[in-house]
């Protein structure tokens, strides 16, 4: 297998900076509608990247909100994720969504949503999908799945009342920095960053592929 050999010539779009708007979350915005238009496979997936003290990790998970502030996903705070945005509240988001040849990075700070408004969330969710997250030791160590289904089946037995734990809610990245990444021909990629200024402005501007 010869990976110097896979490339892919991008002819699929431009960004001309002259029609943006001066908002890069409506910007964002345009672009997560033609992804869930052209019926891209789970459109609000990302690659969410943390820093602990001596390392970043990286994984992939789903979007669940645009507010006024930011970025809400969902998680077990006792997660791996969890921890290491309580140790260092910044992060960075990846979209790709490779069927339109796009990508936007987001980078901010992240803090935990209000538990009310995780607790919406939670309740929102399949029962099943509730459970999961009571019963889940997230990113501990278990013997097996079958010991895990085994203390959902416990759970199930008792009949207990289902409600949002207290290590489990919402996270939500403010963001100052944005990267909307455009495939081009010939690797002449068009890549726009806009990045929070102290005036509460966001500053455009084009970057070398």
């Amino acid at each position: 297998m010869k990976l110097h050999n896979l490339r892919q010539q991008y002819k699929k779009g431009t960004i001309n900076e002259v029609n943006l708007p001066d908002d890069p979350i409506i910007f964002f915005k345009e672009w997560f509608t033609e992804a869930m238009q052209f019926h891209q496979f789970e459109a609000n997936a990302f690659i969410l990247s943390t820093v602990s003290a001596n390392r970043p990790s990286s994984r992939v998970i789903l979007l669940k909100e645009i507010s006024t502030k930011g970025f809400v996903f969902f998680t077990n705070y006792n997660s791996r994720k969890g921890m290491e945005l309580n140790q260092n509240p910044f992060a960075s988001l990846n979209f790709f969504w490779p069927d339109l040849e796009r990508q936007v990075r987001v980078e901010g700070k992240v803090a935990k949503i209000e538990p009310d408004e995780s607790d919406c969330y939670f309740l929102s969710r399949p029962m099943e999908s509730q459970v999961s997250a009571i019963i889940s030791p997230q990113s501990s160590i278990i013997e097996s799945k079958q010991e895990l289904l085994q203390i959902k089946n416990d759970f199930l037995s008792k009949g207990l009342k289902i409600q949002r734990p207290e290590n489990w809610g919402g996270f939500c990245l403010t963001p100052d920095y944005f990267e909307f990444w455009q495939g081009g021909a010939d690797r002449l990629h068009d890549r726009i960053i806009y990045s929070a200024s102290n005036e509460s402005q966001w500053l455009k501007n084009r970057l070398a592929p």
